[in-house]
């Protein structure tokens, strides 16, 4: 069996080029084959039990099974993440998210290690929603200055997330809360962000099989008469949560970005800035909640 008869198993499934990328991983990844091994035919050398073991791993992708989840590993920026069934695969958009967190820390004009010598105060970050705890430990790594945590609903999620920080060697607080019923913080965060639920139910029939039959819905899914649910539900907390100069991003639905806008206006926020990721779509938003 070649590499190229693996792929096109998929091919019903996946364009040709996306099949190819998830084979690769797959042999990568469960095998320890280097691209240059895949492609001059190292797959014809796998011995009796990797073949069985791969043509379970080939069967499971036939049912349109995330690579990540059968492999157990997400890539996220420069780092990998485990993931499992319960906990939303992170996406390369989400990724962006941290890098312009961490663009705008420091366009400040003071360094991390400038603010560590001079004993300033470590900036406060709360994420919510924090799933595999891709975006808290990304801005734990890259921002030494801060104080991350990380809040999910999910117990399953908040398991991945500690099994990941302690993998990275990242000092993140999880907590178990639910962003609909946060509690009465005052002026405790410098900067919350979030990736929370923005798909409507009637935006599932344009979507991939892999991702309405294994991903978590519950991290996915709003209703259609609520779109803006969540949104809503954190942006009210941030309003008393959030310290002087305080900062709010979201990762957002393209399709509610002038919605969002709008309720975020309504809500006293100001200079919101919408940011478009690598696809050209505007998703995501940075704004502040002036505080005299």
């Amino acid at each position: 069996m070649t590499y190229t008869q693996l792929w096109q198993r998929i091919t019903p499934l996946y364009d040709p080029e996306e099949a190819k990328a998830i084979v690769r991983m797959a042999l990568e990844v469960h095998f320890g084959m280097s691209a240059t091994e895949i492609y001059c035919g190292k797959v014809n050398d796998l011995s009796a039990e990797d073949r069985a073991s791969l043509e379970k791993i080939m069967q499971r992708l036939e049912k349109s099974e995330p690579v990540q989840y059968i492999i157990g590993t997400a890539e996220f920026g420069e780092r990998t993440f485990h993931v499992r069934p319960g906990v939303l695969i992170p996406r390369p958009e989400t990724a962006e998210l941290c890098q312009w967190i961490e663009d705008g820390i420091q366009s400040e004009g003071l360094s991390e290690a400038t603010r560590r010598k001079a004993g300033c105060t470590p900036r406060h970050v709360l994420d919510i929603g924090t799933g595999s705890g891709c975006i808290a430990i990304t801005l734990a790594l890259d921002i030494p200055s801060a104080q991350v945590t990380g809040w999910d609903i999910s117990e399953d999620a908040l398991q991945v997330a500690s099994e990941n920080a302690a993998d990275h060697h990242a000092h993140v607080c999880f907590m178990k809360q639910d962003a609909l019923a946060a509690p009465s913080d005052h002026d405790q965060w410098d900067i919350i962000v979030s990736n929370p639920p923005y798909i409507c139910n009637r935006e599932k029939q344009a979507m991939a099989q892999n991702v309405l039959a294994y991903e978590p819905g519950i991290a996915l899914f709003v209703p259609d008469e609520d779109p803006l649910k969540y949104y809503r539900a954190i942006s009210k907390y941030a309003k008393i949560a959030l310290a002087k100069q305080g900062l709010l991003y979201f990762e957002i639905n393209p399709l509610q970005a002038e919605p969002l806008q709008e309720m975020l206006q309504g809500d006293g926020f100001t200079d919101i800035i919408l940011q478009e990721d690598l696809f050209g779509k505007k998703r995501f938003l940075k704004c502040h909640y002036p505080k005299t």
